[in-house]
């Protein structure tokens, strides 16, 4: 049938004869489609439970396909490792997948195949997490598998070898990795090495070699405890299905007293410095410029979104535009608030062929100035639109959805945030975008740290006289060099 309209068509032109559609249609080609105003997006309904052993349920009816998927968020990451002791809740969470209940790794493997679902294991700085996909014909199956993952690993003496292993030869990796040396380096010389935000959730060689397999089980013994999780539950099943399947997978888990994780707010570090981390013959440059954020529970998150996506939060922002479009310095720059529950990092990144360097560093620096202007008009509706139209990306699928709520669990902020988005985004206007670059981008005290090259960038870099230049490792140590 498409040959036949195809050739009817070039038939119908070739004696003349002009289709009624061939206008329209060419017209349709030059003119851009007219967008509609953003609609608010409708949530669905998010119900919270509370087994008796304190594990809090979040359950979300999705029935449209029949699959579910459950988030088991422990409110515990890396923030509770012992500082000579870096990177132990990482492998913890390696560790819950490598023999659980009467499976070994390989038993745990064969029956997550045999089920067709998906089991994956997590920790970051402020939690640490399972993560379940299952049809819901093998949800009681999986829900059981899952609940021995979290309840009864076994944690196996030869798996824990391997592992430990693994991750000393990544460690080792990393040092001959641009991108890795900045972003160590940069956290270390915000935060400072004492603070839990300062050093990597992998740990380093000397933290990770100190760590025992008992290490790995005390710290699982701590924080994996039902009053210190949140379950959530979203798909095809009811909330009397959840609850039921919740408590019989874990009822039985035994509540204990959860020390709480403590450490002195991190002070920022002081006028802007250029930091080099010296990387012999890199044919490229890792940025890494920024300086301590804010908390998610800030007030002037909407703000912050608006504006952090004008200058790096998007494709067209002003340092993409700027670094890649108009310069092709690089691939891509970007920029981004990490809002933790306590205040983290503003980081403004990209890959710099080495040449361009300072030329980079220059254009970064007047990127940050001009955010103290006031945002234009049309970009500020541009900006907006584009957060407003994007934000439902977020939840397509039952798998999004359940990452969007255990999002929210290491904040401690409640369901009702999800849904205040597009409100919140609507009402930042320009003077509110100048008023938070102003307070949170300030050039003038910004950590710039650039992995490369030494040799070759440091006279250019000296020669900008934006900041002191010094040479530190990727620790953030100082290197004396000749």
């Amino acid at each position: 049938m498409r040959r036949l309209i195809i050739t009817t068509m070039a038939t119908a032109v070739a004696v003349g004869v002009r289709p009624a559609f061939v206008g329209a249609q060419q017209a349709a080609s030059s003119t851009p489609p007219t967008l509609a105003a953003p609609t608010p997006l409708k949530l669905p309904t998010m119900v919270e439970r509370t087994l008796p052993n304190g594990l809090r349920l979040v359950i979300v009816e999705q029935h449209e396909l029949p699959v579910v998927d459950a988030q088991l968020v422990i409110r515990t990451g890396s923030e509770a490792d012992p500082a000579a002791k870096a990177g132990l809740a990482t492998l913890t969470a390696n560790m819950l997948d490598e023999g659980a209940g009467t499976r070994d790794a390989l038993g745990l493997a064969e029956e997550i195949g045999f089920l067709a679902i998906r089991l994956s294991t997590f920790s970051g700085l402020e939690n640490s997490s399972v993560a379940l996909h299952s049809t819901r014909a093998t949800l009681d199956s999986a829900m059981s598998l899952m609940a021995d993952v979290v309840q009864r690993p076994t944690f196996p003496d030869k798996e824990f070898t391997r592992l430990k292993s693994e991750r000393l030869t990544t460690l080792l990796q990393e040092q001959d990795r641009g991108p890795a040396m900045a972003d160590r380096a940069f956290a270390a010389l915000v935060f400072g090495e004492a603070h839990p935000y300062g050093r990597s959730t992998s740990g380093a060689r000397e933290s990770v070699e100190q760590i025992g397999l008992d290490d790995v089980k005390q710290f699982w013994r701590t924080y994996y405890r039902p009053n210190n999780a949140t379950l959530v539950l979203v798909g095809d099943l009811t909330v009397r299905e959840a609850e039921s399947l919740a408590a019989a997978a874990f009822g039985g888990w035994e509540r204990a007293t959860v020390p709480p994780v403590t450490y002195t707010k991190a002070q920022p570090a002081g006028p802007t410095a250029i930091r080099i981390i010296d990387k012999p013959k890199a044919a490229q440059s890792s940025f890494r410029i920024g300086t301590i954020g804010v908390p998610r529970s800030t007030t002037d998150y909407y703000p912050l979104m608006v504006m952090n996506t004008a200058l790096g939060g998007s494709f067209t922002s002003r340092l993409n535009n700027t670094l890649r479009e108009v310069k092709g310095y690089t691939y891509g720059a970007g920029s981004g608030f990490s809002m933790r529950r306590e205040a983290g990092p503003f980081t403004a990144r990209a890959e710099v062929v080495s040449a361009k360097t300072d030329s980079a560093l220059i254009e970064f620096m007047n990127e940050l100035k001009g955010m103290q202007k006031p945002l234009p008009a049309e970009e500020l509706a541009k900006v907006k639109r584009y957060l407003r139209l994007g934000y439902a990306d977020g939840f397509e699928s039952t798998s999004d959805i359940a990452s969007q709520v255990a999002n929210l669990v290491p904040t401690g902020l409640p369901l009702s945030t999800l849904g205040a988005f597009d409100t919140g985004i609507a009402k930042v206007t320009a003077a509110d975008v100048q008023r938070v670059a102003r307070r949170y981008l300030d050039p003038s005290k910004m950590q710039i740290i650039i992995a490369g090259d030494r040799a070759s960038i440091e006279p250019a870099l000296k020669a900008t006289k934006i900041a002191p230049v010094d040479v530190r490792d990727m620790r953030g140590r100082p290197v004396i060099v000749p």
